[in-house]
């Protein structure tokens, strides 16, 4: 079952909690904080929707350390980094590490509520990506290998009778084959069959 959106919260300053709590609710949306980086890994699955607003200097797992292992993991949830210190040299690394912004504390709620409405925005953009990606792959596995020769030639640019002439087949038997991964690609064009390609990122076309 397909949950909505949350805003997860890892920082050890309840004050921080509490104000987030607010944005969240003018949101609409729920708010689970976190007082440290391991209880925040312990209870997150990748698989739910939201964003993430991580403060930079915490005991333990720090947030940088934090966002570095998400990022190592693949994980890739959209961060707001928070700090009461922050510095050029802290910006630069959350920055490279892949994090949206980084907020000095005390922020504004209206500011945050913006920036926040922006990562979410982020994360949904980027699970439509995949979830296209994923159709994608599910029908470049469902051809036949004989129809992956053909998409194979296809997307480089061969026409049909250079296909026949390659695999030795008559151009009726490659339009056949050709009509029926057009119709399990669900493409209209080669421009479409390409995109499956390119998306899945597989080496073998």
């Amino acid at each position: 079952m397909t949950t909505g959106p949350t805003i997860f919260v890892v920082d050890d300053d309840a004050g921080v909690s509490k104000a987030l709590a607010s944005a969240g609710a003018l949101l609409g949306l729920p708010v689970r904080a976190f007082a440290s980086a391991a209880d925040f890994l312990a209870a997150y699955d990748p698989a739910a929707p939201g964003c993430l607003v991580l403060d930079v200097k915490m005991p333990g797992m720090t947030g940088l350390e934090l966002l570095r292992k998400l990022a190592d993991d693949g994980v890739r949830i959209p961060v707001v980094m928070v700090s009461g210190h922050a510095d050029v040299r802290i910006a630069v690394e959350a920055m490279t590490l892949g994090a949206l912004t980084l907020l000095e504390k005390p922020f504004r709620l209206d500011e945050v509520i913006g920036h926040l409405r922006a990562a979410l925005a982020r994360d949904a953009a980027n699970r439509a990506t995949a979830s296209r990606q994923d159709a994608a792959a599910g029908r470049l596995a469902a051809l036949t290998p004989k129809e992956r020769e053909v998409l194979e030639r296809i997307a480089r640019g061969a026409t049909n009778k250079d296909i026949a002439a390659e695999l030795g087949l008559s151009v009726r038997a490659v339009e056949d084959r050709r009509a029926r991964l057009m119709k399990k690609m669900d493409a209209r064009s080669v421009t479409d069959l390409v995109w499956v390609i390119s998306a899945t990122g597989d080496p073998g076309a």
